[in-house]
């Protein structure tokens, strides 16, 4: 039962134990007892108690001031600036450091302007080709006008994440899902800052952006799996035309230093051939004069110059036998190199290797011959 209701007199909390009642405290009679007792500390007479009461009310007042006075100080750290405001007006802005206001007639809201701060959105938006994607994006700025902050927008920090909400799905409509998910990415990051700046910009709201960062865009989780093969056979691609190109790189360099030896291969050739040619005109023009002087003598030695050239780059030997038409060839580089590789038959082998040296000493002792009937029948041909 409670001690207000009916019956529930003896259960009043303001009754003390002798039952006699006692009421809430009243504040006039606590001020009242207090000054009495300033008052009867002067010896009871009424001049000195009002003096002594006077004295204790300014000693409260005295109090009261200094923990008026106490109370104003505060301190705006370095990071920090302090926006005053006087009657709830906008006043002045304060540095970092020890600071003193008015107590009840000026406040001062301390705003951090160097720490970087961060704004998430994301959200599932439909681009321009008729597609859903799942984008996520963050936005990281730093406050630069303490003032502007506080009084632009009643709320900036959600206006700043409504911005940064319809700068995302702005964007995002406006472009294909290939580029919102591949290669597209960066290019999608920078129009949403541009976007988001442009957007900001009109409400003034003494912030700088000093990032935007593409945390994530992925499809539906119903068609993911198609969509991670097809970025990775992108991928692939892009791979392949990277290898293709660097192989470019490689074999360029190359066919182009052989091109540059066939061409430098080809002018001295034609060089050469040039000097020849020229070399040939000159001796033949220096041969002419003596070939009308001493025709015979003439053509003889050209003809055993001739000879001896073509003779002299063949191992093949042509002996010219006295009185007959008969010319004998002897073979020496097969003989020679038949007795390099038949090992196994030795007496073949010698027999070959006797007859060899026969051969030559006969082409030794009749090499006068040989070139004389050589002669003598190239004349012969000639005269007829």
């Amino acid at each position: 039962m409670a001690w207000n209701e009916p019956g529930g007199k003896n259960n009043d909390p303001w009754k003390n134990r002798g039952g006699r009642d006692q009421g809430p405290p009243d504040l006039d009679d606590m001020f009242k007892n207090l000054f009495g007792k300033f008052g009867k500390m002067g010896g009871g007479s009424g001049g000195s108690g009002k003096s002594l009461g006077t004295w204790g009310a300014g000693v409260i007042i005295a109090l009261l001031i200094v923990v008026w006075v106490v109370s104003g100080f505060y301190t705006i750290r370095e990071s920090e600036r302090g926006v005053v405001l006087r009657f709830g007006e906008y006043y002045k802005q304060v540095e970092p450091g020890l600071r003193w206001k008015p107590t009840f007639i000026d406040s001062v809201i301390p705003v951090d302007v160097t720490s970087i701060r961060d704004q998430a959105s994301s959200g599932s938006m439909l681009t321009e080709d008729e597609n859903v994607v799942r984008v996520q994006m963050e936005m990281q700025f730093r406050v630069i006008d303490p003032y502007r902050w506080t009084f632009a927008v009643t709320s900036p920090e959600l206006s700043l994440s409504q911005a940064l909400d319809s700068a995302i799905r702005y964007v995002v409509g406006h472009s294909q899902m290939d580029d919102v998910l591949t290669d597209g990415r960066e290019v999608t990051r920078q129009r949403v800052w541009e976007e988001l700046q442009s957007i900001i910009e009109p409400y003034d709201l003494g912030v700088v952006i000093t990032d935007m960062n593409f945390r994530d865009a992925r499809p539906p989780e119903e068609v993911k799996d198609a969509f991670d093969d097809a970025i990775s056979a992108q991928e692939d691609e892009q791979r392949f035309i990277r290898e293709a190109e660097a192989y470019a790189r490689e074999i360029e360099p190359r066919a182009r230093g052989q091109v540059n030896r066939m061409n430098e291969e080809a002018q001295a050739y034609k060089e050469q051939i040039i000097l020849e040619a020229q070399g040939e005109v000159a001796r033949f023009s220096e041969l002419l004069p003596q070939y009308e002087a001493a025709p015979e003598v003439t053509r003889e030695r050209i003809y055993l110059e001739t000879m001896e050239a073509v003779l002299g780059s063949t191992s093949k030997v042509l002996v010219d036998t006295k009185g007959g038409n008969n010319m004998m060839y002897l073979p020496l580089d097969k003989l020679m190199e038949q007795k390099a590789n038949s090992s196994s038959s030795q007496g073949r082998n010698n027999s070959t290797y006797q007859s060899a040296p026969m051969s030559t000493t006969n082409d030794t002792s009749r090499n006068s011959s040989t070139t004389s009937g050589i002669r003598d029948s190239r004349f012969q041909n000639g005269g007829e």
